[in-house]
């Protein structure tokens, strides 16, 4: 790690670097087998009376006094937007599970049987991360006598590119008549990049909970039904985007769902009227910067595989593909 310029090491961070990705230098002491420095590179998330924060690509949070600074830069981006954070397939399942919670569950063995009065798939799908506990049969059973005793079509979400297992999942669903539905990919990218993505985020609005406006413009449901409720407003710690437009309006919404290291965007929406104004990219910018400051440095997203507007902005914005998944629905009539 060099600091050093023409042979001086030099502190090169200020306040407004806040957001950005940084490498630092600090004295530690340097007492009996302990080094002298240490260096961190992170997201310097704050910088207040004194004490600054950066947060790790590992989700660990640094706390530094800006006394011990011995050195400090902004570092690029680019490789983290290149490539984005490393993670593994059922990390982000998991995640992605906590960011978009069903109301009831029910394990079988490393299945998860998730039900939400049949508010969007995600949430009125079983989730497998392993073994089920029981012959592939006897598990397919119980999930169709579950989902039915809940007046829902049985589904199972199937990860691909992931492992061998999901891949003999998939094939034996297909061999027993399970239709294939919904191939959505997840993407991921740095977050510290995303927040610069526009700069006038002061017009987005943020509130814990989605108003009638918001909901006026989610495409999701007509109504504010108690379970799109319960959903939406579930997870670790959850945040709703609004642009208010001139007449009085909404132009455009979003939701931010912040859980350790990972931040899930989702329900990004522009009104026709105002699309191709940045409004998407604008949402996400105000989104990211809140994300920033609670701690996360990584963000992830779930896009359908055929939406090639949204794939378009993501790409802009650095997301790029972690791996797919696709939803398995037992037909009407089999029992198997």
């Amino acid at each position: 790690m060099e600091f050093m310029t023409g042979g001086r090491a030099e502190v090169r961070i200020t306040l407004a670097d806040v957001g950005k990705r940084v490498s630092v230098r600090r004295l530690t002491g340097g007492g009996a087998g302990e080094p002298a420095f240490t260096d961190a590179v992170g997201v310097l998330t704050s910088w207040d009376e004194g004490v600054l924060s950066i947060t790790r690509r590992s989700g660990e949070a640094v706390r530094i006094d800006e006394s011990s600074l011995v050195a400090a830069k902004v570092v690029p981006a680019e490789p983290a937007r290149r490539r984005g954070p490393a993670a593994g397939v059922r990390e982000l399942q998991e995640v992605a599970a906590r960011g978009w919670p069903a109301i009831e569950t029910e394990r079988l063995g490393e299945w998860t049987l998730r039900a939400a009065g049949g508010f969007t798939r995600r949430a009125n799908s079983a989730l497998p991360l392993g073994d089920p506990g029981l012959p592939l049969d006897a598990a397919l059973e119980h999930v169709q006598q579950w989902y039915g005793e809940r007046g829902l079509p049985a589904v199972i979400v199937v990860a691909t590119g992931r492992t061998d297992t999901d891949e003999v999942l998939a094939a034996e669903l297909a061999r027993r008549g399970w239709a294939d539905e919904r191939h959505t990919t997840v993407r991921i990218a740095a977050l510290a990049p995303l927040a610069d993505a526009s700069a006038d985020t002061a017009r987005v609005l943020l509130a814990r909970e989605p108003d009638a406006d918001w909901f006026g413009l989610y495409n999701r449901t007509d109504e504010p039904t108690p379970e799109a409720r319960k959903v939406l407003t579930g997870g670790p710690s959850v945040w709703f985007a609004k642009v208010p437009d001139a007449d009085g309006g909404t132009a455009a919404i979003g939701r931010l769902v912040v859980d350790g290291r990972w931040a899930g965007f989702a329900a990004v929406e522009v009104a026709p009227a105002q699309r191709r104004r940045g409004l998407a990219t604008l949402v996400m910018a105000a989104l990211a910067e809140r994300a920033l400051q609670e701690g996360a440095s990584a963000a992830y997203l779930q896009v359908e595989a055929d939406n090639a507007g949204a794939r378009a902005l993501y790409d802009r914005l650095g997301f790029t593909d972690h791996h797919g998944y696709h939803y398995r629905r037992a037909l009407p009539g089999d029992a198997r």
